[in-house]
């Protein structure tokens, strides 16, 4: 094990939960009731923190500490960092993630704040916008799903993904943008290798 990843009582610490996190201008944290509130220009978020993770907030820097090496408590402190600074970038700068529609006819379209996907179905697919949550189109086969909770953001993403997942064969689908699908080779090749 490396020694960057001891405290110095030598006991070994969460990498991640020994990072701090900087308070860009305009955000406002405050500890209340084992939670903090982060508020910025996109909107306001609240983390729980687990028993024992205690959380400082100094000159613009937020500390998360334990206050002892039990198992669980040391399970959480990586956990609690993360979810406190995905708090302060999405009240400062909010998340994003992009879905591309692959295939004939494939189509996406917004009606209001509704998503209607073309998918091949003998139906058209309605998609409720959740609060909190924007949809936006790029085209008419690249949907952006865009809000400040990173966890709402990327769930959004997969139930959406879930209605037409790429099949393997001609990758045909909702995929991420940049999302390798593995493709199979099909009957045909198959057959015409053995020969």
């Amino acid at each position: 094990m490396e020694e960057s990843c001891f405290a110095v009582s030598g006991k070994p610490m969460s990498r991640i939960g020994r990072q701090t996190i900087s308070v860009p201008q305009g955000v406002t944290c405050e500890v209340q009731d084992q939670k903090i509130n982060v508020r910025g220009p996109k909107g306001a978020l609240s983390v729980d923190l687990q028993q024992g993770i205690e959380v400082n907030i100094e000159n613009s820097i937020i500390t998360v500490t334990r206050k002892n090496d039990e198992k669980q408590t040391k399970a959480f402190h990586g956990l609690v960092r993360s979810l406190v600074a995905n708090a302060v970038e999405g009240v400062t700068n909010g998340f994003q993630k992009k879905l591309e529609l692959v295939g004939t006819g494939y189509r996406a379209a917004l009606q209001g704040s509704k998503l209607v996907l073309s998918l091949g179905f003998s139906h058209p697919v309605e998609v409720v916008q959740p609060e909190g949550i924007q949809f936006a189109l790029e085209g008419n086969n690249k949907i952006i799903i865009s809000g400040i909770d990173n966890h709402e953001v990327g769930q959004v993403a997969a139930n959406i993904r879930k209605v037409r997942p790429p099949e393997p064969y001609k990758g045909k689908g909702i995929r991420y943008e940049g999302e390798v699908v593995r493709r199979k080779a099909g009957k045909a090749v198959k057959a015409a290798s053995a020969s």
